[in-house]
């Protein structure tokens, strides 16, 4: 039994040790070291309760269940970024990032602007950001 302190020891210092560093693993690993751990609780359980230690049996069998139950967890959603606000866009911003010169009509900046688009939509490949600035200059040449 001391043997399996000292090693739950030696991971909890390995894993948790160090503050300021990078991260030991991303949040696959996380979720396999986690998974990995379970079975262990779970083995380790199975062989107290051949040996008749139930109630090692009992605790090891709560931090397996405790440990899948965390492993099936989903990550949390990130929170979409706002969209830019309008207000803060000038009208040069707005010309640059659309492509178009001063004296472009609605036509030409509907036309630079589909153009765009269809290069930056995130269904093809582009971000939610630069999609949600090509709609903010649209709309600031547009209405104003």
């Amino acid at each position: 039994m001391t043997y399996l302190l000292l090693g739950a020891a030696a991971v909890v210092l390995l894993l948790f040790g160090g503050r300021g560093r990078k991260p030991f693993a991303k949040r696959r690993e996380w979720r396999f070291l986690t998974a990995m751990f379970a079975l262990a609780a779970f083995a380790g359980a199975a062989w107290l309760g051949v040996r008749q230690s139930w109630g090692g049996a009992v605790v090891l069998t709560v931090v397996g269940l405790w440990l899948l139950t965390a492993t099936r967890q989903a990550a949390a959603p990130r929170a979409a970024a706002p969209p830019p606000s309008q207000a803060r866009m000038s009208a040069a911003e707005a010309r640059s990032i659309l492509g178009v010169g001063e004296g472009a009509g609605p036509d030409e900046i509907k036309a630079a602007y589909a153009r765009l688009m269809r290069l930056a939509h995130p269904d093809k490949g582009g971000t939610a950001g630069l999609a949600a600035q090509l709609n903010a200059a649209r709309e600031r040449l547009l209405k104003g």
